[in-house]
């Protein structure tokens, strides 16, 4: 199965983050999402049944994932979700997860603060002069 959507939730866990041997960058975190509604007849808000997923990022996304959520943040992810039946030898089950196209914080509970990722090519020697002022000046400018 491979739906995307977008699920909204509390990071569960220390994003864990590393590099494949051939470069990859990985992070990958539990996502716990509850949903709430009204009950009429108790007259509150009450919580629903609570889903479980493991969130993976790759490249710039894991990157910055990495330095930018943290356990117990509230977050917004879309992505592709897989559903994985597996089995150990000892014990079989069903991994939930959402192979993340872009994630943040859920802004419905708190502020954040954006910082833009500048990515610096390599120029060539004829281009360099040309390139390296406006890449200075983005570095610098608040977007």
């Amino acid at each position: 199965m491979s739906e995307t959507l977008s699920v909204t939730g509390l990071v569960a866990t220390t994003p864990r983050h590393l590099v494949t041997q051939d470069g990859l960058p990985i992070t990958s975190f539990r996502l716990a999402s509850s949903q709430r509604r009204f009950d009429r007849n108790q007259n509150k808000w009450v919580d629903g049944e609570t889903n479980w997923f493991t969130v993976t990022a790759f490249r710039q996304l894991a990157i910055n994932a990495a330095g930018s959520v943290s356990k117990g943040d509230r977050i917004v992810t879309t992505g592709k979700l897989r559903v994985r039946d597996w089995d150990n030898g000892e014990r079989a089950g069903t991994s939930v997860e959402i192979e993340a196209d872009s994630l943040g914080h859920d802004l419905t509970w708190g502020s954040s603060v954006f910082t833009r990722t500048v990515l610096v090519r390599e120029a060539e020697p004829e281009d360099e002069p040309a390139e390296a002022e406006p890449e200075r000046e983005l570095a610098g400018a608040k977007k």
